[in-house]
């Protein structure tokens, strides 16, 4: 199996929310493809404020559902590795332009897992780990990101490696594979109003609060729910 980079703008960040630019790159083949598509629904504002795609930019753009990409990539990703940041809301593009999936590793996950970090955002890991990026790969850009995206996979690989004692290449991947499964605890609240307070300290002071937010969190759909955030307060609130 080959390993595909990939990162997706989006109309809106709302479930339902559809492509406007697509980036991979095929590790095996070095193949690159960075498109923009004309989506089935108008670009929300605050969308363009984060990515800076219009609908103007957009609107003789063809369609992503029926494309000859869409059936290219689908052949891919069938046949090899997924890797995106926050993956799972790549996925669920994907699915909702009617693009099947099979294996895929999160790098946000697995940094979570290995690295200790105020932050865990693909462009603060960029900085933090000081990945050596060609400074003309911009934020928020489909293709930038990946770009970003490869240099910090190659990071975490090395980092895997050490922190597990493996050497084997495939071995790397499969534990990679098996982090991005595995939830991971978090360390600090980066919301509400003990932002920036270890959830330790919450603990101490107002399990109340942590229990209340389990309930709220475990009441949204499965789908909705923030994986890692759940199993850190089931942690705290037994």
């Amino acid at each position: 199996m080959n390993i595909i980079f990939l990162d997706t703008e989006t109309t809106d960040l709302d479930p339902g929310r559809r492509l406007v630019q697509l980036a991979y790159k095929n590790l095996g083949n070095g193949k690159i493809v960075n498109e923009f598509f004309k989506p089935p629904m108008p670009i929300s504002f605050g969308a363009m404020a984060i990515h800076h795609v219009t609908n103007e930019m957009v609107a003789d753009k063809p369609i992503f559902s029926g494309s000859a990409l869409q059936s290219e990539l689908a052949a891919e990703l069938a046949e090899n590795i997924l890797v995106a940041h926050n993956a799972p809301f790549d996925l669920e593009v994907l699915k909702n332009e009617g693009v099947a999936f099979g294996s895929n590793i999160d790098t946000l996950r697995v940094a979570r897992h290995v690295i200790t970090a105020e932050q865990y955002a693909l462009q603060f890991l960029r900085y933090f780990l000081n990945l050596p990026v060609d400074a003309g790969a911009a934020a928020h850009d489909a293709l930038g990101d990946v770009l970003v995206l490869e240099a910090l996979f190659d990071a975490l690989k090395k980092i895997v490696a050490a922190k597990f004692l493996l050497s084997d290449d495939a071995a790397i991947i499969e534990k990679m594979l098996e982090l991005t499964k595995t939830p991971a605890l978090l360390t600090s609240m980066n919301f509400g109003k003990y932002r920036g307070k270890t959830f330790e300290e919450v603990a101490a002071t107002d399990l109340g609060y942590l229990n209340w937010l389990l309930g709220s969190e475990t009441q949204k759909p499965s789908a909705e729910q923030n994986e890692e955030l759940v199993f850190t307060l089931k942690k705290y609130c037994k």
